[in-house]
């Protein structure tokens, strides 16, 4: 038996399973564990019926070859986890609201949202700007610019779009934001217009250099550092550092801790949520 089990089951060998590894790592700075074979088939299967490919071996000669764009952008895209969902981890903008926002002042305030997936965070984060604005009169009168990336190219077309329907229209939503922060769409709910015009969508990749994108008062990275390995982790973060204004703030998720560098920021407890300020 070669790729194909008798069932026309889709396998991987432990040797193709390394070597895709290995691809992974390299395209995306992400790691895959070990035993990880199902999810790697189960989730390539219809991209590579889509390409003529019928095993892992022509897939990876494929990949090999350099020349299939389309292909690569593909895989990435498959093998990128995108669940997320409106204000995740609601004691984050809670502490936007209270400490972020307020020191802001009439200063140009840049936001940056890494693995934005989606964009319901970005679009999350610019509601609460609307919100304080509307709150707190004569207060964040500066402009506000959301920058938010995503490795996938698919998940990017779908958020400039702006528009959701069944789960990704409710989850995290309650009927009042609803109605304030959406219009009635064919296809379910579009973000509004005004909501839309602070973020702006770019394809980009965590391992590589961030000078391009500029420097932040705040940047939102929760639940992506999870899939790196430890080197990388602390590549990206030192990176993120230089990449912060003196006093910018760095939100990592509920379950992610800065560890070793640590002693560049500071952490700040507010709202029952956690940031960390670098330190000026």
């Amino acid at each position: 038996m070669n790729q194909v089990a008798a069932r026309g089951r889709l396998v991987c060998t432990p040797d193709e399973y390394q070597a895709f590894k290995r691809f992974l790592r390299d395209a995306s700075g992400i790691e895959l564990g070990e035993g990880k074979e199902y999810l790697v088939t189960s989730r390539l299967s219809g991209l590579m019926r889509q390409h003529g490919l019928g095993s892992m071996r022509d897939l990876m000669a494929a990949l090999s070859g350099g020349r299939q764009h389309r292909l690569r952008a593909g895989v990435i895209d498959a093998m990128t986890t995108n669940e997320t969902f409106w204000f995740r981890d609601p004691s984050h903008f809670r502490l936007l609201t209270a400490k972020v926002f307020p020191e802001a002042s009439a200063q140009r305030l840049r936001i940056w949202s890494a693995a934005c997936s989606s964009g319901q965070e970005p679009y999350s984060i610019s509601m609460q700007v609307q919100e304080y604005r509307i709150n707190n009169p004569g207060k964040l009168i500066g402009d506000v610019e959301i920058v938010a990336t995503d490795i996938s190219s698919s998940v990017l077309d779908e958020a400039r779009k702006g528009v959701y329907s069944g789960m990704s229209a409710s989850r995290g939503l309650n009927e009042e934001q609803r109605q304030r922060f959406f219009s009635p769409h064919p296809d379910g709910l579009e973000v509004r217009p005004e909501i839309r015009r602070r973020v702006r969508f770019q394809e980009f990749n965590l391992t590589r250099g961030f000078e391009s994108l500029g420097r932040f008062d705040v940047i939102f990275c929760r639940n992506v550092l999870i899939y790196f390995p430890s080197a990388a982790k602390r590549d990206i973060i030192n990176r993120m550092a230089k990449a912060l204004q003196p006093g910018g703030y760095l939100f990592l998720g509920s379950t992610e801790s800065l560890s070793s560098q640590a002693n560049a920021f500071e952490m700040v407890a507010e709202q029952g949520g956690i940031a960390y300020r670098l330190k000026e």
